[in-house]
């Protein structure tokens, strides 16, 4: 019943995955294609009513609205690393910054001017990013807000074609 209704709320849909995609590219924050990949929605539409959610990987909110840091940093949502905060001992049994390290290529240089280890260039990454925080960089947030503010527009015009043609249809069955 709801066809045109269902419509705009996958065209809404498609263009926020879109956008955020292309955000995570251009902002240079999609080394494992893992949170671009893990972008998507789920579109359920009944007769009485309909419910949109994005889904993504759960770090992903981390990226968008940013984690304050124990010394400084911004965030959104008042995410924040805590003193006591376990990045370090969490990056000794994942080895997520070692490994991103290696990816892009970056190594540290000790006094003497040797090269550090990933792995102790991973140590110093999850130091540094609990000290000042993670950005917030609004890959998602402002596609969503852009696309959302013209929504409840396009949302009410498909509304009236979907009630337009249940009447057509009910007055010809008549």
């Amino acid at each position: 019943m709801l066809d045109n209704v269902k419509k705009e709320l996958n065209a809404f849909a498609k263009y926020v995955i879109s956008q955020s995609r292309a955000n995570l590219t251009r902002g240079k924050k999609n080394g494992t294609k893992e949170l671009w990949d893990s972008l998507d929605y789920d579109l359920k539409v009944s007769p009485n009513s309909f419910g949109l959610e994005f889904m993504m990987e759960d770090y992903g909110v981390f990226q968008d609205r940013g984690v304050k840091g124990t010394k400084k940093g911004k965030s959104l949502d008042n995410f924040s690393y805590k003193k006591s905060s376990n990045l370090v001992g969490v990056e000794y049994h994942t080895k997520t910054f070692a490994k991103w390290a290696k990816r892009k290529g970056i190594q540290f240089r000790t006094k003497n001017g040797r090269f550090t280890t990933h792995e102790q260039t991973g140590y110093m990454l999850a130091n540094i990013i609990k000290k000042n925080g993670i950005k917030p960089s609004l890959f998602f947030t402002k596609p969503f807000k852009k696309a959302f503010s013209n929504l409840d527009k396009d949302i009410v015009k498909a509304f009236a074609l979907d009630v337009e043609q249940l009447i057509k249809t009910t007055t010809n069955k008549k």
